[in-house]
């Protein structure tokens, strides 16, 4: 029998870390319901976290080991002792590392300390997705056709896709968040497909085992919110739409689904909590199905036996704390509420802010978070009374620097509304007014989605990202006006640099800009993230007073006076004859410098190259040069090309492993591999070069030098 969780006598939680200590809305980051009982906490960390906010808010704090996560958070033994070391009774493992482990989850029934999940029995099926679907059909429950079997050959997994027919997925039979999952849409494709599951699966899971399941056409990613108590009592708290994904990974959630008919949902939870009921299951859990976007059938997919990182959008619609009910459940308490009693009020849409480069791939960003302001009507991690508003779950703050050991999830912002197009508007509205840099992010890729006409449609389904993904990665045209503002700021900004002979203060004491001289025409160029580029001409008619023209120049030039840049980066200023008011924050990132604009009349993030330094990592360097950059820190994986080979655009050239997932280096143009400076397995750093590509008469050069050599 599993130890019962006490809420009375002063307790003592342990709050694991999950995915990172800046895992936003975690419950290891900030929980009411913990506070509400009056339960102290303790908190977890590696040494990559021993100032993160999860820390600093918990009552006591225990190092559980080095920054990587096998010698940390995936420690079980290290989190046990610290249980007992501080005298726990009860551990919530959130989301992420051994949230969805059994054996961690028995471990703890042994040590008898209660585990806030599920029972270990019930973790086991429904983590292995070859036996979980075997359980759900007998149980009734529709499964999407495909393969669970033990033949995991090549030959034999090969000969079971034929089977099935293409397109199909290869996913990780312990797998979650995207990796060990691939899409193969040609037999040809398979086994290449299935040596990177596998992998991916073996190196984030320690089983490389995998099952295959028909692809569905235009499919929905629909899943409901199931909630179970010891005593037999079920219930559901309706469902999300997880739909808009990249890299199968959960970009924007919605509550409750649309487009979807009543009867449609109402089966859907029915179908959820019998799910749950066929493997026992008590506490919190999702049950994930896929969903045919023109037919509405829906098949089993998998179960996270565990709170999902998506859970505000559910708990903010039927307005239950989801932490307070594990709790409860924890203490062998039933459900707090009927079926009948759970109601949905209102529409709820998260965005997901990842530190990532969406213009390459999506690969995750690192960097230190320089600067983080919130919508100045935003609460943070509570239910909000009524259905309108906007909610941030975040866990980092000003001065967390975030690598590449943890996941690049770093805030989620919720909004309400009435309705559906209301939620999304004040979604919009809470992106622009959030300030975030240091660090690059998806921020403009989820306005851009939000803004997109067939998310307002609501005709959402898995491959929305990769459809319009020209629409959403095209540079971001600014309007002249913002231009404008942004040249003028970017001046004033170099004036007040200028004059100080002492280092310059917050927020701009780094920048190594050039003097500027006062003649009368001034030429201001900026690279938009993503490719693009924009040209500014200012003119300085008089002290103060400036004429602005965008490239290529049309109408009458813009009048910029009364410009103002006070040290705290506030930007005022009239065009024309309207005051605008912004926020300007500047700083140098490796060969760039970086100024980002908040104003009342748009955004803008803007770069330009410093003096002298011209490469970009990720992607070529300097043009003509056709050096291979790494995008960030990592280890080298696979080198499928050699020196002197001849290769296409697009053809693969590095593949590099960072945050548990690979990410692969393309080459930009057809050429001729110059040299190889890396090997699989090499750790690299960030700007790295990792081979050059030469055009194909460099190449020929070359070649007819070893020749002659040899």
């Amino acid at each position: 029998m599993s130890p019962k969780m006490s809420l009375s006598g002063q307790p003592t939680l342990i709050r694991t870390h999950n995915q990172a200590a800046r895992s936003p809305g975690s419950p290891s980051v900030n929980c009411p319901a913990l506070a509400k009982a009056g339960i102290p906490t303790v908190a977890i960390y590696s040494d990559a976290d021993s100032a993160s906010r999860h820390v600093l808010l918990s009552d006591e704090a225990v190092r559980v080991g080095p920054t990587p996560p096998s010698q940390s958070y995936l420690n079980a033994e290290a989190i046990l002792d610290a249980a007992r070391a501080t005298g726990a009774t009860a551990i919530h493992p959130g989301y992420g590392f051994l949230s969805e482990n059994h054996a961690f989850a028995g471990a703890c029934r042994e040590r008898g300390i209660a585990f806030v999940g599920p029972p270990a029995e019930a973790i086991r099926l429904m983590g292995d997705k070859a036996e979980s679907k075997k359980l759900m059909r007998a149980a009734g429950v529709p499964v999407v056709p495909g393969y669970e079997g033990n033949e995991q050959s090549a030959d034999g997994l090969e000969e079971a896709a034929a089977k099935i027919g293409f397109p199909l997925l290869v996913k990780a039979v312990m797998g979650g968040g995207g990796k060990g999952m691939k899409l193969v849409s040609h037999q040809s494709e398979f086994k290449d497909a299935l040596t990177s599951a596998q992998r991916e699966a073996r190196e984030a899971f320690g089983d490389e085992r995998v099952i295959l399941e028909r692809f569905i056409t235009s499919p929905r990613h629909i899943e409901v919110q199931v909630f179970c108590d010891a005593h037999g009592n079920a219930v559901h708290l309706f469902e999300r739409d997880c739909s808009i994904q990249r890299r199968h990974q959960k970009v924007l959630e919605e509550a409750p689904a649309t487009n979807i008919s009543e009867k449609v949902r109402a089966t859907l939870g029915q179908t959820a909590v019998q799910a749950a009921q066929a493997v026992g299951y008590v506490n919190a859990g999702t049950v994930e199905f896929i969903m045919d976007k023109a037919t509405q059938e829906f098949y089993f997919m998998e179960m996270n036996t565990r709170l999902q990182v998506e859970h505000p959008v559910t708990e903010w619609l039927c307005g239950i704390d989801l932490v307070e009910w594990q709790l409860r459940a924890a203490a062998g308490e039933s459900l707090p509420a009927s079926q009948e009693d759970i109601q949905a009020k209102g529409h709820m849409i998260e965005a997901r802010l990842y530190a990532e480069v969406p213009h390459q791939e999506f690969l995750p960003g690192t960097g230190r978070v320089l600067r983080w302001r919130l919508p100045p009507d935003a609460i943070q991690y509570a239910i909000p009374s009524g259905p309108s508003g906007v909610r941030v779950d975040s866990g980092i703050q000003e001065g967390d620097e975030v690598g590449v050991n943890y996941d690049p999830l770093i805030a989620k912002v919720i909004a309400g509304g009435e309705t559906r197009p209301d939620a999304c508007s004040t979604l919009c509205k809470a992106l622009e007014e959030l300030q975030v840099c240091g660090l690059p992010t998806n921020l403009a890729f989820l306005q851009r989605a939000l803004g997109h006409r067939e998310f307002a449609d609501g005709n959402l389904d898995t491959g929305f990202i990769d459809r319009h993904k020209e629409e959403l990665l095209a540079p971001r045209r600014h309007p002249p006006k913002m231009l404008a503002l942004a040249a003028v700021a970017r001046h004033k900004l170099a004036s007040a640099l200028n004059s100080l002979s002492s280092p310059a203060l917050h927020p701009w004491d780094t920048p190594d800009y050039r003097r500027l001289n006062h003649i009368e025409e001034q030429a201001f160029g900026f690279k938009v993230p993503g490719g693009g580029e924009e040209t500014v001409r200012i003119k300085f008619v008089s002290e103060n007073v400036y004429e602005a023209r965008v490239d290529p120049p049309s109408g009458s030039p813009l009048v910029v006076t009364e410009a103002s840049l006070d040290s705290d980066g506030r930007f005022t200023a009239k065009v024309g004859s309207v005051p605008v008011a912004a926020d300007v924050f500047s700083f140098t990132k490796s060969r760039k410098e970086v100024m980002h604009v908040w104003s009342e009349i748009g955004n803008a993030d803007l770069e330009w190259d410093r003096p002298g330094h011209r490469a970009e990592a990720g992607g070529v360097s300097e043009v003509g040069t056709g050096q291979i950059l790494a995008p960030m820190p990592g280890k080298i994986v696979k080198v499928p090309v050699e020196a002197g080979q001849k290769v296409e655009a697009g053809q693969a050239l590095v593949v590099l492993e960072a945050m548990k997932m690979n990410h692969t280096m393309h080459a930009p143009a057809p050429g001729v591999v110059g040299p190889v400076l890396v090997r699989p397995g090499r750790q690299v750093e960030e700007g790295q070069v990792l081979l050059s590509i030469l055009a194909a008469n460099e190449g020929s050069e070359e070649e007819g030098a070893r020749d002659e050599a040899a």
